[in-house]
Order: C-alpha cells, then sequence, then structure tokens
C-alpha cells in the first residue's frame, strides 16, 4: 500500500481504512510502517507524574480529579533533584524519551512553573527527549518551554469533538486545539493522541482520528490508549477495550499518519506478549516504560526487556527525528 502524507483525509476515507477485515488491515499497516519506520526499532518512553492528584478537571475517566473519591493521594511538586534522580534511572534502562506529567488544569506563570522550567533543562543536558503533559499552554509559556530545552509537549483530545461533552464538561475541544496550536508555533514536537473505552462509539473513534489528521501537521507522536477502569472515577465499570479494538486505532493511525510515532499506551498491562507483538506488527513503534502511567500500573522494566529480546525489538535513538527542530 502506498503511504502518502495527507492532511486532507475525509471521515469517509478513514471509517473505509478503520473498516478493512482486521488481518487485511493489519498487513496493509504493516506495509506502510515498514516505508516509513525500522520495524524492530521501538521508542522506550517513561512518564512520570512530577505533581500528583487534586486536579481541579472532571475528566470521567481520571483518577486525578480532586471530585472523585480515588486511591490517589494528593502531591504537590517533586523536588528537581527527585526528578533528576527519576530520569537518570529511566536512562539506565533504556528510556530515550522522559515525559513529566503534572496534574493542573492549566499551567500558571508561578514558582512552580519555574522549577519545571528547571527540571526540562536538567534532562535535557542529559541527552534525553525531554516531554511535558501539563495541561493547557499559552504561546508564551510554550515559547519559554521550548527555551528550556523541552522536545515534545503531550496532549491528548481524548475522544472525538462530538463525544468530548460527555467525557468532561471543564473545558471544551477548542481549548484542546488551541494547545495543540500553541505548542506547534513554538516548534515544539506535538504528541496528541486519545483513549478508547470512554462509552465512545466507533464513529467517535474515526473522528478523533479524523481531528489528528487534518491538523496542519499530524503530530510527531500519537499515544493510543485502552481505558484504564479506576475506582472510584464514573467511568469505573466501562469493560476492558478488546485487543482488536486497539489494534484497529493502531493500523488506521498508522495508514493516514504515516511518520508519526504511534505509541502503545495505558491497557498494555492487560496485553500479552503475543497481543503486544500483533499492536507492533500493526504499526505500534513506541511504549512507556516503567511501572507506572502517572498514576496507573504498567508492565515492570525487566518484563519489557524480555519482550524486547523475544520479538527482536531495540530501542530507538533520541532526537532520531531531526526534521523536528531541537
Amino acid at each position: 500500500m502506498e503511504a502518502i502524507i495527507r492532511n486532507d483525509w475525509t471521515r469517509d476515507e478513514i471509517a473505509e481504512i478503520f473498516n478493512t477485515p482486521i488481518l487485511e488491515l493489519i498487513y496493509k499497516a504493516g506495509s506502510v510502517h515498514r516505508a516509513y519506520h525500522d520495524p524492530q526499532e521501538v521508542q522506550v518512553c517513561t512518564l512520570l507524574s512530577i505533581k500528583t492528584g487534586g486536579c481541579p478537571e472532571d475528566c470521567g475517566y481520571c483518577p486525578q480529579a480532586a471530585r472523585y473519591h480515588t486511591e490517589v493521594e494528593t502531591q504537590k511538586l517533586l523536588p528537581t533533584n527527585v526528578v533528576i534522580k527519576n530520569a537518570e534511572e529511566a536512562k539506565a534502562n533504556g528510556s530515550t524519551r522522559f515525559c513529566m506529567g503534572a496534574a493542573w488544569r492549566e499551567v500558571r506563570d508561578n514558582r512552580d512553573f519555574e522549577r519545571v522550567l528547571d527540571m526540562v533543562k536538567g534532562i535535557n543536558k542529559m541527552g534525553l527527549e525531554v516531554c511535558c503533559t501539563l495541561g493547557m499552554l499559552t504561546e508564551e509559556q510554550a515559547q519559554k518551554l521550548k527555551d528550556a530545552g523541552l522536545y515534545a509537549y503531550n496532549h491528548n483530545l481524548d475522544t472525538s469533538e462530538e463525544h468530548y461533552g460527555d467525557v468532561i464538561t471543564t473545558r471544551n475541544y477548542a481549548d484542546r486545539l488551541d494547545t495543540l496550536e500553541n505548542v506547534r508555533n513554538a516548534k515544539i514536537s506535538v504528541c496528541s493522541g486519545g483513549i478508547i473505552g470512554l462509552g465512545e462509539q466507533e464513529t467517535d473513534r474515526i473522528g478523533m482520528l479524523h481531528t489528528l489528521s487534518t491538523l496542519p501537521e499530524h503530530p510527531e507522536s500519537v499515544p493510543v490508549n485502552a481505558l484504564v477502569a479506576v475506582k472510584g472515577t464514573p467511568m469505573e465499570n466501562q469493560e476492558r477495550v478488546p485487543v482488536w479494538d486497539m489494534l484497529r486505532m493502531i493500523a488506521t493511525a498508522r495508514i493516514i499518519m504515516p511518520k508519526a510515532m504511534v505509541r502503545l499506551s495505558a491497557g498494555r498491562l492487560e496485553m500479552n506478549t503475543e497481543e503486544q507483538a500483533l499492536c507492533f506488527l500493526a504499526g505500534a513503534n513506541s511504549i512507556f516504560a516503567g511501572e507506572k502511567l502517572l498514576t496507573t500500573p504498567n508492565p515492570e522494566v525487566d518484563k519489557d526487556k524480555e519482550m524486547f529480546q523475544t520479538l527482536n525489538l531495540k530501542p530507538r535513538k533520541s532526537f532520531k527525528n531531526q526534521e523536528v527542530e531541537i
């Protein structure tokens, strides 16, 4: 299948790809993947929660929202030296991208933000790609992060615009898109994907992929998450997403955004090596390593090393995508 970089995909075209018989879809996506990427190479990223819980938002899936009664304990911004130590350990374990997440609605111009800028500077000096996910950003704040050495910024769309209001009411879809625009304008690499299993329809999954693939530039990284239902959140009773649904999302994302890193993110703990291998075959080429994804469990580092050995995978080097300004 010929892989063309396009930003004018229609929903009907994406729906047609999405609904291709699954084995054929995996084959087509794998062919596109090989045209743009080394199929044996997978980017290993580590995600650390640098400020946990107490968030004023009402995202229905999130255990860090202050209004829900979950087992997540609120924790202030971690000391800079603790974060740097975590980054050093991640690098020693093979990670080449280190992402810091803070449970904020938006970034505020205060002492905490200054401390985050110091963390970015310190981790950048270690030769790691530094990523942050801190909520909504202004253009000026994005520029400050860029100047400090930030490589990527994560801000997921979560779901389609139509379904968004059923998941979150404390901000709107346009707020999401504005932050992505501010990040793009600061020449920071955009990391944006979503979550499946939020009670959405198939059309919502297609709608989210349509929004991502018709941005002025495709995101450099597209995380595909399966909901990890957490007790105490409004979505605690959602059923586990079948691996076939994850495969459809990954394969479709790979075909319509050929150059993107497609990240197999939350939900990986529930998958065995065979299921993850199918995801890599379908075009996933990035994972989160480490025991936690912010507050939800993730496979242990040793398990991932074993999987890499079994599948003959190799970690992708830092800063390999030189098209992104560093």
